[in-house]
């Protein structure tokens, strides 16, 4: 992550100060940092800790360095430091802390001022504000500030007690500066509870320290007892304690450059950009509208009131039957969870292992009726093979167009669904067994073991299965039926092709014909062409069969709201186009 992350201290005497900064590099080490490096004493302390090698380097500095250094350094005048180190954490010849990232190959570089100039100007300025103007109610807490120019910046103050100090504890912030505001605000909660550890870990050294000098020398006695004495000679001089001294640690400093150079690191490591090319597929728009409708019920949800929920009540929600639940289970019941959850219980693997299961006839009637967007049926004893069957059949579809009940216990209209499962107790109307839109598969005990053939080792269970396909409208051998339906079976058949491969040819397919349904969209729906031209269109998207039409007419029904809305804005505002030209 390119972010500074500093600990600031309000001195009494010079106000804003910055103690300590930590900083990613990803080119060479800044002058002075590692290239002045002596042999055999370069390396005084290393550990080992998420893949971070971090050394505290000693560097030789010759007199024209030392001479030259107050008056090119951006940091502050000796002048404005305190003398018993309370503005200062590395001594004055102290070289700083490096982290070296193996994976990465990025330093993490902790000194008490950045080398940069432009850096130091920021990090002062964020300082300044953190500890003035930008606080929270009480003064302790996290808040968020910041702009294009000088950087954002993440800002939580607290108090460290002091014995010696006015009020008993003295002010410090940690800041996390960087440019990317929408990163910053997204790591918000990250960095709130990892920032709030090194704080609650910092007041504690502090408080067992503040406690024994109490015990042992009461300042708030003292103080009342020379209360017209000058306010800082009471502390004989040492207004400005130093944090290491505040807490009793020599190894602060150190300790502070671990975290937060781990800070950076896991912070950088959470959030990952994904590259998407091109616009988004119609799956992932009409998967991120289920997701989005999902959460808008769930916000409305009240779980007090039980007469709105009955407990036998299901929906079909995302192309599957969840029951009415608490907004936690319903968000977890998208399409994609409903894969994950059943994955490990799945008998059918995919769609050639389907096809070899059924036979090359019964599985094209089975795929006819299921790109036609007829209802299909599944009866059986086994939830698990029905579930897993409906998961491999549903890759034929857009995620639109699927709409799952995995399991009844009573007949679904084709309306509500087009993928049911029944147990095999449920009376079918026979109009449906008879209906050219529906096709049954029934699973019935086998006759005889090895009836089909055994793909994996743990597919026993297949061997006692026998499927009967059935439809009022079986598919003809000799059928051309929808050229998609052609191009899967020879994916299916080509044994070259392993199954990932198949499995991308699908998606592949899926896309050439959602294109070809957005045409036909937007040339009947938006612009109502007449039945003639639509025919041409038809002949030149290679669609003119019968089944063909009718595929694209039900995969029309899969496109997304978002396609649908944009298309009629085009429409409803003709003129904006014609006004820019």
């Amino acid at each position: 992550m390119n972010a500074i992350v500093a600990l600031c201290h309000f001195c009494e005497l010079h106000g804003p100060r910055t103690l300590f900064c930590t900083e990613v590099l990803h080119s060479p080490l800044p002058q002075g940092a590692s290239s002045g490096d002596i042999a055999g004493q370069n390396e005084q302390a290393e550990e080992e800790e998420g893949g971070i090698q971090m050394s505290s380097r000693i560097r030789s500095h010759s007199p024209a360095e030392g001479a030259s250094a107050d008056s090119s350094s951006p940091g502050p005048k000796k002048s404005d430091m305190c003398e018993a180190s309370g503005c200062r954490s590395l001594a004055g010849g102290h070289p700083g802390y490096v982290s070296h990232d193996k994976e990465t190959s990025i330093k993490y570089v902790s000194h008490q001022h950045p080398n940069h100039p432009q850096l130091f100007s920021i990090v002062r300025q964020a300082c300044v504000r953190s500890l003035s103007c930008e606080v929270c109610p009480g003064r302790e807490g996290p808040i968020f500030f910041g702009d294009e120019q000088h950087g954002f910046v993440f800002s939580h103050t607290f108090f460290i007690k002091d014995s010696l100090a006015r009020g008993f504890q003295r002010w410090y912030s940690i800041i996390t500066i960087m440019m990317d505001r929408i990163y910053l605000i997204n790591s918000w909660p990250f960095l709130l509870g990892k920032i709030r550890g090194i704080i609650d870990e910092l007041q504690g050294k502090a408080l067992k320290v503040f406690e024994a000098e109490q015990y042992g020398c009461p300042q708030r006695a003292q103080r009342m007892n020379t209360a017209f004495t000058p306010f800082l000679h009471q502390r004989n001089g040492n207004a400005a304690r130093s944090l290491t001294s505040l807490t009793n640690d020599e190894n602060l400093w150190a300790c502070l450059h671990t975290s937060f150079a781990w800070l950076l690191k896991a912070c950088g490591s959470r959030l990952t950009e994904k590259l998407l090319e091109g616009a988004p597929t119609e799956d992932t728009l009409v998967q991120m509208e289920k997701l989005a409708d999902l959460k808008e019920e769930s916000e409305g949800w009240d779980g007090s009131e039980e007469e709105e929920k009955p407990s036998a009540q299901t929906d079909v929600v995302e192309g599957q039957e969840v029951s009415k639940c608490p907004p936690e289970t319903s968000l977890m019941s998208d399409c994609n969870s409903w894969n994950v959850a059943h994955r490990r219980l799945s008998v059918f693997r995919s769609l050639r292992h389907m096809r070899q299961v059924l036979g090359a006839s019964a599985f094209r009637m089975l795929a006819w009726h299921v790109l036609m967007g007829n209802q299909v049926i599944w009866k059986a004893r086994d939830m698990d093979l029905v579930q897993s069957a409906f998961e491999v059949l549903r890759t034929m579809l857009p995620v639109g167009c699927v709409r799952i009940i995995p399991y009844s216990d009573q007949y679904e209209e084709a309306y509500r669904c087009n993928f049911l499962g029944l147990s095999p107790h449920v009376q079918i109307p026979s109009h449906i067994l008879s209906s050219e839109f529906a096709v049954l598969v029934e699973v019935r005990t086998a006759t005889r073991t090895n009836l089909y053939p055994t793909l994996f080792e743990d597919e026993q269970s297949l061997n006692k299965y026998e499927f009967v396909v059935t439809s009022g409208s079986p598919v003809a051998a000799d059928r051309v039926g929808p050229t998609i339906l052609n191009k899967i079976e020879a994916a299916l058949t080509n044994q070259n092709l392993s199954v990932d491969v198949v499995d991308q040819c699908l998606v592949c397919l899926k896309e050439e014909w959602m294109n070809k349904v957005k045409v036909l969209f937007k040339f009947t729906k938006v612009d109502s062409r007449p039945k003639e031209d639509t025919q041409k269109l038809l002949s030149i998207l290679g669609a003119a069969e019968e089944d063909n039409v009718k595929l694209l007419k039900f995969w029309m029904t899969g496109l997304s709201k978002t396609y649908k809305s944009h298309l009629m804005s085009t429409v409803r505002s003709p003129t904006s186009s014609e006004s820019r030209n």
